[in-house]
């Protein structure tokens, strides 16, 4: 009887899932074969122009309704005592490290999403609520999005955020490029603002350009290398700097797309877009169908019990 339940459960299983896979079928693609636009954007961050005076975090926040002290408060060094990410409130944020060559002039580094050519965070996300624009920016679509969070896990940079503090519409947080924004005002909300103009915003392939120029220029100032020329197959947002990258904190990564590794996991769960609820539904109903077949079972024996019962009086 055993292996009659056993055989029953997994014809059941079977046939359930089959059903399941045929209905939906369509696989999602895959963030490595979104087209580009030649000239797609991308800016540079140059560290050694940088003065840390965090114009840019007030000019995002305003920029995207997050409330904010005045900017004369920005002067205030003291949050450079210890390292910052971004987070819900803080979708960018300056740190301070220190400069061997000149101590009386620390260097300063810009984070945010780094907007990259082959994102994880798209690739990871089972609805499609992120998307790569041909313009290079990496979006969000609050209207898709399940709250999965999976995109906080895939991204190597670990930017994308999570506000706890709207229990009624909560929302992944991070850097949006200033897509709107951009449509009537042409720069993001922190090139526009910075004073000494250590962001440079442009196609991207200009970019490149202009950081390998200033690199051979200044040979003895940066090191030659880029950051996100090539880091993970290439981000919108780049680097230069005079001291190692690691020790500035942007993490050491190759230069292979980091999609493979995402796109293989989501690609092999969600292949037939089973996503978890349906799979408890599915699990479900072949315990329901297995415990129906139980019961019968038992009725039925109970049954012959009975007539044998019967034939011995």
């Amino acid at each position: 009887m055993k292996n009659q339940n056993r055989r029953d459960f997994l014809k059941t299983a079977a046939g359930i899932g089959a059903s399941i896979g045929i209905a939906g079928s369509v696989k999602p693609a895959k963030a490595s074969e979104k087209t580009l636009s030649d000239d797609r954007f991308g800016i540079l961050v140059d560290t050694d122009v940088c003065v840390g005076c965090r114009h840019c975090e007030w000019a995002c926040r305003v920029a995207h309704n997050i409330p904010t002290p005045d900017l004369d408060t920005y002067s205030d060094n003291s949050v450079f005592k210890e390292y910052r990410r971004t987070d819900a409130s803080s979708l960018t944020v300056v740190n301070e490290f220190e400069n061997e060559k000149n101590s009386a002039m620390p260097v300063h580094v810009k984070t945010q999403c780094m907007h990259c050519e082959h994102p994880a965070c798209v690739s990871a996300c089972i609805v499609g609520a992120f998307s790569k624009l041909e313009d290079g920016s990496v979006v969000w679509d609050g209207d898709k999005c399940i709250g999965c969070r999976y995109c906080m896990v895939a991204c190597p940079f670990q930017i994308p955020t999570y506000d706890y503090d709207r229990s009624i519409d909560p929302q992944i947080r991070k850097c949006d490029l200033c897509f709107e924004k951009r449509k009537t005002e042409k720069l993001p909300a922190c090139v526009n603002i910075c004073p000494n103009e250590a962001l440079l915003f442009g196609k991207r392939d200009d970019i490149v350009r202009i950081a390998k120029s200033r690199i051979k220029r200044k040979y003895d100032v940066y090191i030659d290398h880029i950051y996100g020329e090539k880091e993970i197959g290439g981000t919108s947002w780049m680097y230069i700097a005079g001291k190692d990258f690691e020790k500035l904190k942007l993490p050491k990564l190759n230069y292979s797309p980091a999609p493979g590794i995402s796109e293989s996991i989501q690609h092999g769960i969600f292949a037939y877009f089973v996503p978890p609820v349906t799979l408890y539904a599915l699990l479900g109903t072949i315990m329901w169908i297995t415990r129906k077949k139980k019961g019968d079972d038992s009725e039925i024996k109970d049954e012959t019990n009975q007539d044998k019962k019967g034939g011995a009086l």
